[in-house]
């Protein structure tokens, strides 16, 4: 299966993309982590990402497109995948769209993680992440097992600057106005999925996975 997840920022869905992974026994593959890996590396793509961040300029669409091709041809054609972060606007739509043509892939499913903003806002208050691994908790809902220090690897947990009150409506606003339209794009493709994430997180999952199941079903049933 493959599969996109979208969601505002706070929402919940890095998380519930980790929990959709391990059902469905499919690759995790976050651009954060895609970025990390090259710069880390020293790849080309990692290096042309460097020269654009250390001027303080945004990476261009091109570098970041490469680095889910790259990453997406290096899977068995037997393996799926979730992109965590990718794509972005419509117009990445289409360069993913492209590229899965050329690997002979389809996306089975577009997931729409659901939050209104105040919620969210009160989320991102408790939210910390990891400065080595980038492993996400919440002090509210989901504690470390030991205070700021992270369960995966044991590195410092850190608040966001951007997960401050006074930055988060920013971020926001940037997400409706860039990345909502993705919404209407996969909704008249007919493969967008939409979960209310304000619930309990299993009762959540719980919901989420009955609607997968189906879309597997549907794939099965196509092959």
């Amino acid at each position: 299966m493959n599969f996109i997840i979208l969601g505002p920022p706070g929402s919940g869905k890095g998380t519930l993309a980790k929990r959709i992974c391990k059902r469905y026994h499919i690759d995790h593959i976050s651009t954060g982590d895609l970025f990390r890996f090259n710069i880390k590396k020293k790849t080309e793509l990692g290096k042309l990402a460097v020269s654009y961040i250390d001027r303080g300029d945004l990476v261009p669409d091109d570098v970041t497109v490469g680095m889910v091709q790259q990453r997406l041809s290096e899977l068995a054609p037997d393996e799926g995948f979730l992109l965590d972060g990718f794509p972005r606007t419509t117009e990445q739509a289409d360069a993913l769209a492209e590229i899965l043509t050329n690997l002979d892939r389809q996306l089975d499913a577009a997931i729409n993680v659901c939050l209104e903003d105040d919620v969210i806002v009160g989320r991102l208050k408790g939210r910390r992440v990891c400065r080595n691994c980038g492993a996400s908790f919440n002090l509210d809902t989901m504690p470390p097992k030991v205070f700021d220090v992270c369960d995966e690897c044991g590195g410092e947990l850190y608040h966001r600057e951007d997960d401050k009150p006074e930055t988060i409506s920013n971020r926001l606003a940037v997400y409706r106005e860039n990345t909502s339209p993705l919404i209407k794009y996969y909704e008249d493709r007919d493969i967008l999925v939409s979960i209310d994430n304000a619930g309990a997180p299993e009762e959540t999952e719980a919901a989420l996975f009955v609607l997968l199941d189906q879309v597997t079903q549907r794939a099965k049933n196509r092959k």
